[in-house]
């Protein structure tokens, strides 16, 4: 019997306007980069006014503690989205290892976890006389699949009182998904569908600058990534007034424009993202909507973090 493997490959990692509010999400050593225990939740729905667009929401805490006298930090996260009739949640768990150095503070961090991916194969349709596919199409399944797979990531992050920058790798080893029936039944004998995490790379760097004699701060970010077939990259520039009300507008490469507004009130963070396609895409969609919420709770690590930073957006 010959066995005929039909694989997918993409890339997998959600896209949000507000990176810089949710970096554990593409670096685990991000996690616990103050004394607060953080909690982020994040909705972005995306191109609306296309049928099947991307949804997608994340959920994730992270703190830092102490163990034998040395600072380490943990997290998890969780990601949901569905785009099509392709739906995945990953679930992952973090831990990363803090030095104090160069008057800030360096992290290497771990992240393991479980990456999860379902086809609704039968809710495929394809109209008679269509020119592009056949119903008869192998390589289109017909039932419903579903697949696990072992995922992992790792990063470096530097934290100093105006800066902060970070390099990370998500996917690392590829992880490739083998999708069965739903049910546990088998798909064929003789077809075997997969879908390929794409290994990424990621660079994120971003600065505050106090404006003197007034209550104003500029807070510039950027976010590069690639999964080494293309690489695509958006800048931040974000103005904070009184540490409670910030407003910005970005860029990202090829894709769209951006503008973003924020507010936080005593340890609470809630900023929404619009973001206006560029592409041709915006004569089918009205744009896309982001919200981001976060909540910030002290903890008692018996000393102070020396290297704390003042802008308490990242809880």
């Amino acid at each position: 019997m010959t066995i005929i493997a039909l694989p997918a490959l993409a890339q997998v990692d959600a896209q949000f306007t507000q990176y810089y509010e949710i970096p554990t999400l593409y670096n685990p050593a991000a996690a616990g980069r103050t004394d607060f225990l953080k909690i982020h939740g994040a909705g972005r729905l995306q191109w609306v006014g296309i049928d099947n667009a991307p949804q997608t929401f994340v959920g994730m805490a992270d703190m830092p503690f102490k163990l034998f006298g040395k600072r380490f930090a943990t997290g998890v996260v969780m990601q949901q989205e569905s785009m099509g009739l392709y739906n995945s949640l990953n679930l992952n768990a973090q831990i990363g290892y803090k030095m104090r150095r160069w008057g800030g503070e360096f992290t290497i961090g771990f992240q393991l976890g479980m990456y999860d991916q379902r086809f609704k194969g039968s809710e495929v349709y394809i109209p008679d006389g269509d020119d592009y596919h056949e119903s008869s199409d192998e390589g289109i399944p017909t039932q419903d699949l579903h697949g696990t797979a072992l995922d992992m990531a790792a990063g470096i992050w530097y934290e100093h009182k105006r800066w902060w920058a970070g390099v990370s790798c998500s996917h690392i080893t590829s992880p490739t998904i083998t999708m069965g029936g739903e049910n546990g039944g088998n798909v064929s004998d003789e077809l075997i569908y997969e879908f390929k995490a794409s290994r990424t790379l990621y660079f994120t760097a971003g600065c505050n600058i106090p404006i003197k004699n007034t209550l104003f701060e500029i807070m510039p970010s950027m976010l590069v990534k690639s999964d080494f077939t293309s690489t695509t990259g958006e800048i931040t520039a974000r103005a904070r007034y009184n540490r409670f009300l910030s407003f910005g507008i970005g860029y990202r490469y090829d894709d769209a424009v951006v503008v973003t507004v924020a507010a936080e009130l005593k340890n609470f963070y809630i900023g929404y993202s619009y973001d206006y396609a560029t592409s041709a895409i915006h004569s089918a969609s009205s744009g896309s909507h982001e919200v981001v919420v976060g909540y910030s709770l002290k903890l008692d690590l018996g000393e102070k973090n020396r290297n704390r930073h003042r802008n308490i957006r990242i809880m």
